[in-house]
């Protein structure tokens, strides 16, 4: 058994770059959510363009395999950076990409930018993804505690993105995980998981029968918080396995 919902809102901007879509082939998923940089016209196009070519690949080539997930990140990189190129936008069109896949034995999911990917099992949060960011580094060389990256004056200030050129790439993938029920994960922008500690997402997590209540209940948290805030485009993805 697989459920999942998603939403994705433009929060208090006037334009809405996330984007968030899932595919399915025979008995395996794949589930992907990007946040666009470079404004309107720009950012939106580019998290739409990365995501609705690595849905459609999938849909007709997609595995869960390390190999195929490189793939998804690769092959979405060209095809920005050949529009980009096209459109002579070369500073406008970027974006932050996760992917996640999954089948009746296997889950492989991959990263860049900020925007995360959480992993709970039984209704426990055991990691997340490290953001490829200013704070975060700064937090993983014991400059800064973890929880002042939210609200970071430099958060926003991103050290790898879809659409920049790569001398190798800048993507991470996480180390595979064997299915054994149980698994939830959730993939959300930094607009979502700006306003909502891990711990309120876990609380929630426990009193949720399904990913759209789980959903519902923490983005009422999110807009509770960063109401009147300046709030970004906020979208999220969960998944039940």
């Amino acid at each position: 058994m697989l459920s999942f919902d998603m939403i994705s809102k433009n929060g208090e901007r006037e334009y809405n770059e996330d984007y968030a879509g899932a595919e399915k082939r025979r008995d395996s998923w794949c589930f992907v959510l990007a946040d666009g940089l470079g404004g309107h016209g720009g950012g939106d196009e580019a998290s739409r363009l990365v995501s609705e070519y690595i849905l459609e690949d999938f849909s007709q080539h997609g595995t869960v395999t390390e190999t195929y997930l490189k793939k998804c990140f690769e092959e979405s990189q060209q095809i920005l950076l050949q529009e980009q190129r096209k459109q002579r936008r070369m500073m406008e069109m970027k974006t932050t990409l996760t992917v996640l896949l999954a089948d009746d034995d296997r889950i492989w999911w991959g990263h860049i930018g900020d925007s995360r990917i959480y992993r709970f099992q039984n209704k426990k949060l055991q990691e997340r993804t490290l953001d490829h960011s200013v704070p975060q580094m700064l937090a993983l060389a014991g400059k800064l505690k973890e929880k002042q990256i939210r609200g970071h004056a430099d958060r926003n200030r991103l050290l790898h993105v879809m659409g920049v050129e790569w001398d190798e790439p800048q993507y991470e993938i996480a180390r595979p995980l064997q299915r054994t029920g149980g698994e939830v994960f959730l993939l959300c922008t930094d607009g979502f998981w700006e306003w909502i500690q891990e711990k309120t997402m876990q609380h929630l997590l426990k009193k949720a029968d399904s990913p759209a209540e789980w959903l519902e209940m923490m983005e009422k948290a999110v807009v509770k918080q960063g109401s009147g805030k300046g709030m970004d485009n906020y979208t999220a993805v969960g998944v039940f396995l």
